[in-house]
């Protein structure tokens, strides 16, 4: 075959210069959002067992935690709360001194710069480990509207910079957002769990909250893992109602979930970079089965290119580690 008659596309892959030259997708320590989990009491730093290098912290060990992501260039936290009471309506959930309120101050005085994003939902506060208030074993979603609403208010006054609900009841979204209007906290976004399936993926995050439910399972709230026009229906509630941030949990395997609601959708979009995600690979890691450093790096390149504008992952410090290694 004579030379031109064929397209020769290895001309922009000849040199690593060449190559950075046209790379389309850039990752950035400012694109992960970094989880932290807070107990209550002193002197506290408990391993997750199933999340290598996750820990829960208690307050005392709080802002050593978020001043090496500081320093790595993470500009947003996620605050989840580990309560050491729980009860049948999750009311440590939208106590004003609740560990989550109470790290979301201590945070908002030390690092005031910082994004303080908080988690919004009843699951880890409730005896029963459902996203809600239930009754004769059914999840009730209106009565747990307002519960939510408080909670995000109870949040905001503590110093959340934005409010993520994560519990899947319809019309959440209006609730928090007419709540937080009514409470004066009109310039607090709502960084929507719009699309959050119920994945076989969670387990270990579920050991990290201490979250996992006592009876059922949460099928009836979240999205079967089948559906991919239901996603495109919840994205476009979530919107109507007020959403300023759309987020799709898990990522992995929801790649073309996460595509399919940006090329609908102009909203900023967060990839949730789920626990067992982080679990396998670290596992593999440990096993010397793969390059961690390389999966990692190309898996959040991966969900950042399907459309991702943001990434609540539990590899934030090192990813921003690496990105600053590479530089």
């Amino acid at each position: 075959m004579m030379n031109g008659h064929y397209n020769r596309h290895r001309r922009l892959r000849v040199s690593g210069n060449m190559r950075a030259m046209v790379r389309e997708t850039h990752l950035h320590p400012e694109d992960f959002i970094y989880p932290i989990f807070v107990l209550e009491g002193q002197n506290k730093k408990y391993p997750v067992a199933s999340m290598p290098g996750v820990y829960q912290v208690s307050l005392d060990y709080l802002n050593e935690e978020i001043q090496e992501a500081v320093d790595l260039g993470i500009k947003s936290v996620i605050v989840f709360g580990v309560p050491a009471e729980k009860d049948e309506v999750g009311s440590q959930a939208y106590c004003d001194t609740g560990i989550v309120q109470r790290a979301l101050s201590q945070l908002k005085e030390a690092f005031p710069d910082t994004v303080l994003i908080a988690d919004t939902c009843l699951c880890q506060y409730t005896d029963h480990g459902h996203c809600g208030i239930v009754k004769e074993g059914k999840v009730l979603n209106d009565p747990t509207l307002q519960l939510l609403a408080a909670t995000a208010v109870s949040q905001a006054k503590a110093g959340a910079d934005i409010i993520a609900p994560s519990n899947m009841m319809d019309g959440f979204v209006a609730a928090i957002r007419s709540a937080l209007d009514e409470a004066g906290f009109e310039d607090v976004p709502v960084m929507s769990y719009a699309v959050k399936y119920s994945s076989a993926y969670y387990g270990p995050f579920r050991d990290a909250a201490h979250s996992s439910p006592q009876f059922g399972d949460r099928k009836t709230y979240q999205m079967d893992p089948a559906n991919r026009l239901e996603a495109l229906r919840e994205a476009e509630s979530d919107t109507a109602e007020g959403a300023d941030f759309l987020i799709i949990k898990p990522a992995l395997a929801y790649l073309d979930i996460i595509r399919d609601v940006k090329n609908q959708h102009n909203l900023p979009l967060v990839a949730y970079n789920v626990s067992g995600e982080y679990s396998m690979i670290k596992a593999a890691a440990e096993n010397g089965w793969i390059d961690e450093r390389a999966i990692v790096l190309e898996m959040l390149t991966g969900m950042k290119r399907a459309g991702a504008d943001l990434i609540i992952t539990y590899f934030a410090k090192d990813a921003a580690r690496w990105l600053k290694d590479n530089e």
